[in-house]
């Protein structure tokens, strides 16, 4: 089935369609989901009222930009409205209070399933602005405007975050090498 005949199909709401969206794309929007939420169940419960507004509204989807894009966004907006609710999201420090230093970018240290366990061990507000900067693209200004914080708090958010990495990397290659 073609995205166009799976988008047409969930307009429909013809089960089949249904589920062969979710078949398609599941494992990557649960996998967004899960980047963002810590808890396994949290993510879950999260990831569900994802799916359902994406299949509640995919009548509003005008299929002028990317299909994936607008699922993408869906669930990055359904994690943030959770970590909102739990008060989770505590974003604090002004860019102006940080040295910023030569060091070479933590992303460029590190393997991509390294990425991924570090970001997990990150406090919920560095977790947060350095999935939406680094894994998903988006400018500073937006993130800013989606959590509602100024944009040298999102800056600053992401630079603790990689500070906080690159500490955490040092320490379990260490201990990896103490072994």
């Amino acid at each position: 089935m073609t995205e166009q005949e799976l988008i047409r199909g969930c307009k429909r709401q013809d089960p089949l369609a249904q589920r062969a969206l979710y078949d398609q794309y599941s494992s990557l929007l649960f996998g967004i989901v899960r980047r963002y939420v810590r808890h396994q169940e949290d993510a879950e419960d999260v990831f569900v009222e994802g799916m359902f507004k994406i299949l509640t509204r995919i009548a509003s989807f005008r299929e002028e930009g990317s299909f994936e894009g607008w699922m993408k966004r869906i669930m990055v907006n359904e994690a943030l409205m959770f970590l909102r609710k739990k008060n989770n999201l505590r974003l604090v420090a002004d860019v102006s209070e940080l040295q910023i230093g030569d060091e070479t970018s933590i992303e460029h240290q590190i393997h991509a399933d390294e990425i991924l366990a570090l970001v997990d061990q990150l406090p919920t507000g560095y977790r947060t602005v350095f999935n939406m900067y680094v894994v998903e693209g988006y400018k500073h200004r937006e993130i800013a405007e989606a959590l509602d914080i100024s944009i040298n708090t999102s800056k600053s958010q992401l630079i603790l975050a990689k500070k906080r990495m690159r500490e955490l990397l040092k320490k379990n290659r260490f201990h990896k090498t103490a072994s």
